[in-house]
């Protein structure tokens, strides 16, 4: 089974909208996530992120993408990414979106020597 890397490339803060509709407008971009910041998925932790181990609203977003990786397949429909094996995605806070990186990782199998 293939392994999945999540990576954040973004952050994003829409002032006008935090003071229009959240209780604390001044609460700035997501305190969550860092950009630059990288999970590694396997079958095992694939399981434990729904267990408060994950922003729930970011893991609802992504975590499609991420079985999809993990099952081989490609995260988004063919020709859409450069790379098959790459998308991008946000987390749904529409005030305070998160960007990830999602990447499968194909296992290496080293090759057999046939000497």
């Amino acid at each position: 089974m293939a392994k999945c890397k999540v990576t954040v490339i973004g952050k994003r803060y829409d002032r006008d909208l935090a003071q229009r509709y959240l209780s604390d407008p001044d609460a700035g971009p997501c305190p969550d996530f860092e950009v630059g910041q990288e999970f590694l998925f396997d079958i095992a932790t694939y399981g434990s992120m729904n267990r408060g181990n994950f922003c729930t609203e970011a893991w609802d977003a992504i975590s499609k993408y991420i079985w999809t990786c993990m099952r081989g397949g490609s995260p988004m429909e063919e020709g859409w990414y450069r790379d098959e094996r790459v998308t991008v995605a946000c987390c749904n806070d529409g005030i305070r979106p998160v960007i990830f990186r999602i990447e499968r990782v194909d296992d290496e199998t080293p090759e057999k020597d046939t000497d």
